[in-house]
């Protein structure tokens, strides 16, 4: 989208704030319903048979996040978990797993002592049957946070887009798709200004900046965390 060889597209929570920031990205929609939009609560998960209780019991452990610039998997626990006396990289052992559901299976096989994951990728996995969400216990939920948005360039030619907006509002999800975005069931409308300001305050609390220059660091934070975990293949 920065480089103007994308128009429109969904950006998960955390990064969203970079596409506007960087690329120009209105959001106009989340999954939802006719009366809100869907969110998530940011999640400590730990296997249902250990000993961890709460959070004060992961200092010292292992603990996977997702990936640097994601919101729940990193920059909410980040900002959430210090005033309840458990701080990231100082308590425990920040490993980035890359993705959720990488978090999630790694915590279910012991590969990590507990995980910050979102609350609706948990439960997407366990409906698939990828994982059972019986084997795991929370000791942890967030307010609700929004999920992934869906934005247009700014600069996207102002027929076609009120044309795109207009199919997206119109769209009503198929019993499938229902089924797998825990029953939303269309496009919710919503504001960048208004309903991304919790992730904002969370972002910003962390110390996170939006420039160009946060972005790259963000980025080689991630191909390092990559090639590190490539590396003990």
């Amino acid at each position: 989208m920065r480089s103007g060889r994308l128009h429109v597209g969904g950006f998960s929570t955390g990064p969203t704030n970079f596409a506007v920031n960087i690329a120009g990205a209105v959001p106009f929609a989340v999954k939802g319903d006719e009366k809100e939009l869907q969110g998530y609560n940011l999640i400590m998960i730990v296997r249902k048979d250990s000993a961890f209780h709460q959070l004060a019991d992961l200092k010292g452990k292992k603990v996977a996040h997702t990936s640097p610039s994601s919101n729940s998997g990193n920059l909410a626990p980040r900002t959430l978990f210090p005033p309840l006396g458990l701080v990231p990289d100082q308590d425990y052992k920040v490993l980035y797993s890359g993705k959720h559901d990488q978090s999630i299976k790694g915590a279910g096989t012991g590969d990590y002592d507990a995980a910050p994951v979102a609350s609706d990728v948990f439960k997407r996995i366990a409906a698939r049957g990828e994982i059972k969400d019986d084997d795991f216990r929370v000791i942890y939920r967030s307010e609700m946070f929004p999920t992934s948005s869906f934005a247009y360039a700014h600069d996207l030619e102002p027929t076609l887009r009120d044309k795109m907006l207009k199919c997206f509002y119109d769209y009503r999800f198929t019993a499938e798709m229902k089924k797998a975005f825990d029953g939303a069931d269309l496009f919710f409308p919503i504001t960048y200004k208004k309903d991304w300001e919790i992730v904002r305050k969370v972002a910003e609390s962390s110390g996170e900046k939006f420039n160009r220059t946060a972005f790259e660091d963000l980025a080689k934070k991630e191909a390092d965390a990559t090639a590190r975990k490539a590396a003990k293949k």
